[in-house]
């Protein structure tokens, strides 16, 4: 059953192997909610910031976990980072995220 479901959607992402592998957390909401509450490591660049930001993200070459509020800036990010040959991978709501990543 379980084998059925992994092919039709893929396997589950392992967001704490990724982090400790190196993969970097990308919180992509605004300055304000960010610093309202983050996820510990996290780097701050907002959504509408993150073209601004890709020579930058480029050079430390890393896996990417894009994070917001609830899951919608950070696929936007994801696809940012992609179609500019990062690897990066949507983790959704920060605060669910978090309990991940633990």
């Amino acid at each position: 059953m379980f084998g059925f479901l992994n092919k039709l959607f893929g396997e589950p992402t392992d967001f704490k192997k990724l982090v400790a592998d190196g993969a970097v957390i990308l919180d992509v909401r605004t300055a304000s909610e960010f610093k309202s509450g983050h996820i510990p490591g996290a780097i701050n660049i907002p959504v509408d910031a993150i073209r601004g930001k890709l020579d930058e993200l480029r050079k430390k070459n890393k896996t990417y976990i894009t994070c917001c509020r609830s899951g919608a800036r950070s696929s936007m990010a994801k696809n940012t980072l992609q179609a500019a040959g990062l690897t990066a991978i949507n983790g959704g709501p920060w605060n669910s995220l978090i309990s991940k990543i633990r």
